[in-house]
């Protein structure tokens, strides 16, 4: 089985050997080679997780905790019998894998926080800060696909989500119709996923390429500033992507960094995970906004 990492693109098993240690190099290219576990996290929303894990278990489904989130569990089966149950339909919990949890950990949302969402869909991360909120405060949820809004929305309504407010738009230009008003953005970019590849899927790296890696890179950082100018002078703003290449993450940091000069700061070490059994490579930048970065013409007074 760990011959079959040879099967990824070659110009990305190169680029690789150059972005990750070389003492986590073999142990990274195994992960890609295996199917991770089914996670789900309980919706509290909805229920408790005494009254999900009681119906999971009278269904004999097995599970075990994960170290992520009290909320987070791993499923020890096959993920059709998560979605044969009428809890999934009616959303008692969510599936969700345990890396893509993190973002919104760090973001840390609060019961009547306002939340920026920049590029939600499909909804994994907002009906996670919904849930934390309990519903309270206000999310703006914001996707630039009208389909992938569609996907956004039955989400949320599956979810109970009451808080939050969908918009199909360009993430790039939004801040102009929220001048510094969030107290937290969560910037979930586009990014080509090479944390979620996996031989056993050949579609979830089938369109890797470093011309597609150069272009997502753009619009990263018009996204990332959006919503830094989105957000209040004092507000938090987590930067994350689901890749390994430092071009799409630590770079794009520098980059904020210095664009925005003594407007933000960074918050902590960025945290990068590489792929593993259990868990998707995946990178976390939290930034402080310091000051105001727009003209005082557009602050809301």
């Amino acid at each position: 089985m760990a011959q079959e990492w040879r099967n990824l693109p070659k110009e990305f098993l190169n680029r690789l050997e150059t972005i990750v240690p070389t003492d986590k190099l073999h142990a990274i290219l195994d992960a890609y080679t295996v199917m991770r576990p089914t996670t789900f996290r309980v919706n509290t929303l909805k229920t408790t997780v005494y009254k999900l894990l009681h119906l999971l278990t009278k269904q004999h489904i097995v599970f075990e905790p994960s170290s992520v989130s009290s909320l987070a569990f791993i499923l020890k089966g096959d993920k059709r019998q998560l979605l044969d149950l009428p809890a999934y339909t009616e959303g008692l919990f969510y599936i969700q894998s345990l890396s893509s949890m993190l973002p919104v950990l760090a973001l840390d949302p609060q019961q009547n926080d306002k939340i920026l969402d920049i590029a939600a869909a499909p909804g994994s991360k907002t009906t996670q800060m919904a849930a934390i909120m309990n519903n309270t405060g206000q999310i703006v949820a914001n996707d630039n696909s009208r389909i992938r809004g569609y996907k956004l929305e039955a989400n949320l309504c599956t979810q109970g989500v009451t808080n939050t407010t969908t918009r199909i738009s360009a993430g790039q230009t939004l801040w102009q119709d929220y001048p510094e008003y969030f107290d937290k953005a969560l910037v979930d970019v586009p990014c080509s996923m090479e944390g979620t590849f996996t031989t056993t899927n050949p579609k979830t790296y089938e369109h890797w390429s470093l011309k597609g890696i150069k272009e997502l890179v753009q619009r990263q950082k018009w996204l990332l500033r959006s919503a830094i100018s989105a957000t209040k002078p004092g507000g938090t703003i987590v930067y994350s992507t689901c890749t390994l290449e430092p071009i799409e993450n630590e770079q794009n940091i520098d980059w904020i960094l210095k664009k925005e000069k003594n407007n933000i700061e960074l918050v902590d070490k960025p945290i990068a995970i590489y792929p593993s059994e259990r868990m998707e490579g995946f990178f976390v930048a939290k930034l402080r906004k310091v000051s105001s970065n727009i003209p005082s013409i557009l602050r809301v007074s």
